[in-house]
């Protein structure tokens, strides 16, 4: 058990600090931190100036309210612990009901816990229900996972979405698209297939008797191998796999 010289000196160093902390709160009248960010910062408008200068204003406001925060909660654990001061419960675990060691007490005087039924012990695992629909983006849904459609997928349904417009602008790609309905991710990627000849060739099921059916996709494919002078985007074929392929009308 505390003394009652270990107890006078706790009393006195919460009291102290006590002080300190209503003083600080005083002074916060001086930094307006209730007030509205244009009326701390003596600014008609905020609108007219830079982005980054807003943002680095707003960030110390956040930092100067979080502090602040911080305080109150401080201030209330050394109104707790001189009640239990005065009760006569201080250095006693709220949970355990065992002594808490004049090391702990001397490092952390608004404590009443131990360090093993410390709050700060016990982590929540709780997250908040919007995680189970807002993330991951793509491969929720059952046609991403049960039939394995590589045809059509839910990030397929994003590219389409994304068509409409977004939020990007030219300055957020590092080779920025020609035309404005491209400003989204990966907007160049085809969609409903995965390589460039699905549009023309057709297979059975075995893989063979490709097909071949004219269409704008199917020329442009064909004078790009031209003007590279390559059988396929990967290079030439082998003798032995260069097998000639029928054209349909």
């Amino acid at each position: 058990m505390l003394n009652k010289a270990q107890l006078a000196d706790f009393r006195t160093e919460l009291t102290n600090r006590k002080k300190e902390l209503e003083a600080h709160f005083e002074d916060n009248d001086h930094f307006q931190l209730p007030r509205s960010l244009s009326d701390s910062t003596r600014e008609l408008s905020v609108y007219d100036n830079h982005p980054a200068d807003i943002g680095t204003e707003l960030f110390e406001r956040e930092k100067d309210i979080a502090l602040d925060e911080h305080s109150r909660f401080e201030l209330q654990d050394i109104d707790t612990a001189l009640e239990a001061i005065q009760n006569g419960t201080y250095g006693i675990c709220k949970i355990c009901k065992k002594e808490i060691p004049v090391e702990r007490l001397e490092a952390v005087p608004t404590t009443l816990f131990c360090v093993k039924d410390s709050q700060d012990q016990h982590v929540s695992r709780d997250r908040p229900i919007e995680e189970s629909v807002l993330a991951p983006p793509f491969g929720r849904f059952d046609m991403d996972v049960k039939d394995e459609n590589v045809a059509h997928d839910s990030e397929d349904s994003w590219q389409e979405v994304a068509q409409y417009g977004t939020s990007e602008s030219p300055s957020d790609f590092a080779n920025p698209p020609e035309d404005y309905g491209d400003m989204y991710v990966e907007s160049q990627e085809n969609i409903g297939y995965v390589e460039d000849y699905e549009n023309f060739a057709a297979a059975d099921i075995t893989g063979e008797k490709m097909e071949i059916y004219p269409s704008t996709e199917h020329e442009n494919y064909e004078e790009v191998l031209d003007a590279e002078n390559l059988m396929t985007p990967f290079g030439d074929l082998p003798a032995a796999e260069k097998e000639p392929y029928t054209k349909k009308d």
